[in-house]
């Protein structure tokens, strides 16, 4: 299994390593520390040693960070943790905050008058510390970088930096070969009068030079980071036992492989500008380069555009990937409703079920993330991972989420369906249809070209919000190919602000969750194209989908759909049934035309 179903969390180990933490500060001078969800890379999914806050606090989600106080720990959550971070601290050591509502800023200004908080430069962006520093201006409080992490100096137990090896992404998938790669991105770099670019982020760098990694688990990607000069030479800094042989061929003459130690030293010696993210590359970066005298030019990582539009070979064996999960998706579906009415099920034995349908492809690489599935409240918990502990039987009545997504190597997959077992109720089937109606919209919606994420975004929320309900979290984030499940920087989200443009994969999936009832997710990935020519055929973007499973046709209230809406799903069950029937088992081909029957 990739899966496992221990707890990481330790809630009852947070108050004596606060303690430690805190004692440690005191020697150091402190008064305080920042703990964030981060490493040295700045990717959003870390490896084991880099699990500070988790280690610290006991919370397990994705985003989030801590700031240790003399007298309080905040630990910062987003609206989709806010649930499970009640369960997974102490709460009599540490405080959750709800963020982005309340700014860390204003937090501190609030709880300490004065004082000297520390922070670690490698685990925080510049964007992000001068952020802080703006918000405390005119106080008596200080942010100090330092050299050494306390909480890696109490850590006695800390993993060690993980070791995967590296593999070649095949040509006839990337659709374009790293030289070109380099190149293409070299001459933007000329043209901005810029010597070199430095990339930091993992997806980046694997994306730059056509290579994959096992470093963080669930995301194919390697650790380390890169100089792309203005001549398309690439200075690559890992750990060389990563890469091997035929690596090395594949990477070839103009790519050149230096220790991870001896990244440092080569940046005091460039010739600037140097373009640095502001948003995304460690703050200690900056500071080495503009200490040696080194121009800075701030700018876009110069992967992260080209990376997130998607060539025609990425999507073509993004939708082949789509068409083999999609088919075992459906396997699974119809052996979840014939298992269910039985009793018996769990969480865990769904989650196992789940992986063994997808492992019969032969092609199952890893999955993207691990498999939310939440029945009756614990549906409510958006990110919620089943463990042992928590670990709650399917039962009749309630409603199941299912949250997962497989990491092939012609693509990754994320697609969400809850299902009815039993009969939930009529109120359940109220909140699914109107968060059916919200994924439909996003579907067929047609946007003049230049508009982002946050300008469709309402679109999905509309019903709901005339019944007076939200959910808290995006609706769309962006999706690698063959790389991480969460890919910047598109998103379908209110603060987006990236224009959307062909070639970018997103999830569409908004929700509605009722703490300690029930929750509701459905979510497709979808791919910007060009839209057909219309009406006064202005330029405009419209969606493909590329995730095909069917919805639970006994929780959608036929007659709240309009004629529109309607329409959309009858085609696109009748396009599952015609992609998927010749990919499924005898068996599975009856209950799909079932599922996909016109409403």
């Amino acid at each position: 299994m990739f899966q496992t179903f221990d707890s990481p969390a330790s809630p009852d180990q947070g108050p004596p390593r606060l303690v430690a933490l805190r004692a440690k500060l005191g020697a150091m001078g402190l008064d305080g520390f920042l703990v964030p969800r981060a490493d040295v890379h700045q990717g959003e999914y870390v490896a084991a040693r880099d699990e500070r806050l988790q280690w610290l606090t006991g919370f397990t989600g994705s985003a989030g960070f801590c700031i240790v106080l003399p007298e309080v720990a905040g630990v910062f959550i987003d609206g989709r943790y806010r649930t499970q971070v009640k369960a997974q601290v102490d709460l009599g050591s540490f405080t959750p905050v709800p963020w982005p509502e309340v700014k860390p800023g204003d937090w501190v200004k609030e709880k300490l008058a004065q004082g000297r908080v520390g922070f670690d430069p490698w685990l925080h962006t510049r964007e992000e510390v001068e952020r802080l520093e703006r918000s405390l201006e005119g106080t008596g409080v200080t942010l100090v970088p330092v050299s050494e992490n306390p909480v890696d100096g109490i850590w006695r137990d800390q993993p060690l930096p993980p070791f995967g090896k590296a593999f070649v992404h095949p040509l006839e998938l990337a659709g374009e070969s790293h030289a070109a790669k380099r190149a293409r991105l070299a001459e933007g770099l000329r043209k901005a009068e810029q010597k070199a670019a430095v990339v930091t982020l993992p997806d980046s760098l694997c994306w730059l030079l056509n290579i994959r990694g096992a470093d963080v688990p669930k995301n194919p990607v390697l650790h380390g980071f890169a100089l792309l000069h203005d001549d398309a030479r690439v200075d690559l800094f890992v750990n060389p036992a990563k890469l091997d042989e035929a690596v090395r061929v594949h990477l070839g003459p103009e790519v050149s492989v230096h220790p991870l130690q001896g990244f440092a030293e080569t940046l005091k010696g460039l010739a600037g500008p140097v373009r640095v993210d502001k948003g995304t590359a460690p703050l200690a970066v900056s500071d080495i380069l503009k200490a040696a005298g080194v121009e800075v030019a701030w700018g876009d990582d110069p992967c992260r555009l080209p990376k997130a539009c998607k060539n025609a070979a990425e999507i073509a064996a993004t939708r082949e990937a789509h068409l083999r999960d999609g088919a075992a998706m459906v396997e699974f579906l119809r052996w979840l409703d014939e298992q269910a009415p039985k009793g018996g099920l769990t969480e865990i034995s769904v989650v196992q079920a789940l992986e063994g349908f997808r492992r019969a492809t032969n092609a199952l690489h890893d999955i993207s993330f691990d498999t939310i599935c939440g029945a009756g409240p614990n549906g409510a918990v958006i990110h919620y991972r089943v463990t042992e502990e928590t670990n709650r039987p399917v039962l009749d009545g309630e409603l199941l989420l299912v949250d997962s997504g497989a990491q092939y190597l012609d693509g990754t997959t994320d697609i969400t369906r809850t299902v009815a077992v039993g009969d939930p109720g009529a109120e359940e089937r109220e909140c699914y249809t109107r968060v059916l109606q919200g994924l439909i919209a996003i579907s067929r919606v047609r946007f003049p070209k230049g508009l982002a994420g946050r300008d469709i975004d309402a679109l999905a929320r509309f019903n709901l919000w005339v019944a007076g309900q939200d959910y808290d979290h995006g609706t769309g984030h962006g999706v690698g190919a063959f790389l991480s499940v969460h890919e910047g920087p598109q998103r379908i989200s209110r603060v987006s602000e990236v224009p959307l443009e062909p070639g970018m994969i997103l999830s569409n999936e908004p929700g509605y969750y009722r703490e300690g009832a029930f929750g509701i997710r459905l979510e497709n990935l979808i791919v910007v194209q060009e839209a057909p020519a219309l009406g006064d055929n202005r330029a405009q973007m419209s969606f493909e989908t590329l995730t095909f499973a069917p919805f639970d046709r006994r929780l959608i209230m036929v007659e709240e759909l309009s004629p529109g809406e309607r329409r959309w799903l009858d085609a696109y069950h009748a396009e599952v049934l015609e992609k998927l029937g010749k990919r499924v088992s005898g068996a599975t081909l009856s209950w799909l035309k079932d599922a996909c029957a016109p409403i």
